[in-house]
């Protein structure tokens, strides 16, 4: 009789304490949402550097342009949760404006930036919205060298990258950054 009430008790237990089952819910998708950021990162480093040494650095935008986009989109599908990049400069302002949320934490790793490398900056948190509870986490996208080609300053970008650049994105904002900055962010979004 006693080994029946003990799923009942764990049940009630779980129940009763919704924030160590938040706090768990949030752990696992931290844990879960580095491991995407980590193969995301992977798979796009390795078309950007592809299409790099194929075609020279104008080519790598259609990268960012079309095939990024598509692997998010992809990777959303596949784990049922929004997965976004999102800058404070956009490039596209239909795929990388932040919310008012992303903003927050963006201003946030730029002042963490002072003490923290750029590669560690992360964020994660419960959030609700008028539409109800998310899981919301973020990690920062730093500039790296390769990134420069196409994000670096004006007067260092290649002439071809300033053209597709122009025609790609007339009102282009995702330039001038240096070594280490902070380029925006992977943002992932789930529904409790």
């Amino acid at each position: 009789m006693k080994k029946a009430w003990l799923p009942l008790a764990l049940t009630l237990a779980f129940n009763l304490n919704p924030a160590a089952a938040a706090d768990d819910d949030l752990a696992k998708f931290q844990d879960d949402s580095r491991k995407i950021v980590k193969e995301l990162a992977t798979q796009l480093g390795g078309k950007l550097q592809s299409e790099l040494k194929a075609n020279g650095p104008a080519s790598t935008i259609k990268v960012c342009k079309d095939i990024a986009p598509a692997m998010l989109s992809e990777m959303s599908r596949k784990t049922g949760q929004r997965i976004t990049r999102v800058s404070q400069k956009v490039r596209n302002p239909l795929l990388g404006t932040p919310d008012a949320w992303e903003q927050k934490v963006l201003a946030d790793f730029e002042k963490r930036l002072e003490k923290e490398k750029p590669g560690m900056l992360e964020f994660a948190e419960v959030v609700s919205e008028p539409q109800g509870k998310y899981l919301r986490f973020m990690k920062a996208i730093p500039v790296q060298g390769a990134c420069l080609d196409c994000h670096g300053g004006s007067d260092a970008l290649d002439p071809s990258v300033k053209e597709t650049l122009k025609a790609e994105y007339p009102h282009d904002k995702a330039t001038g950054y240096t070594l280490d900055q902070i380029r925006g962010a992977f943002s992932f979004k789930k529904a409790l």
